[in-house]
């Protein structure tokens, strides 16, 4: 948990965010989400589920990571 500008912003919340800005028209590319998950320090699978919450689809998967 942190807090971004005196309101508190959970680990999930961050994550939605930042998977909301990298997705285009609801999508996200599978190259994208995996840079993501490296600049964040998190596993590709918080990632998945984070564009799950969303409603976001990961696209020309690589390796299944986000299944």
């Amino acid at each position: 948990m942190r807090f971004v500008g005196g309101i508190h912003v959970t680990k999930e919340a961050s994550l939605e965010k930042k998977v909301q800005e990298a997705a285009k028209q609801g999508r996200l590319a599978c190259a994208v989400a995996l840079r993501l998950a490296d600049e964040l320090g998190v596993p590709p699978r918080e990632i998945g589920r984070a564009a799950d919450r969303l409603g976001i689809k990961i696209v020309g998967c690589q390796l299944g990571c986000f299944g």
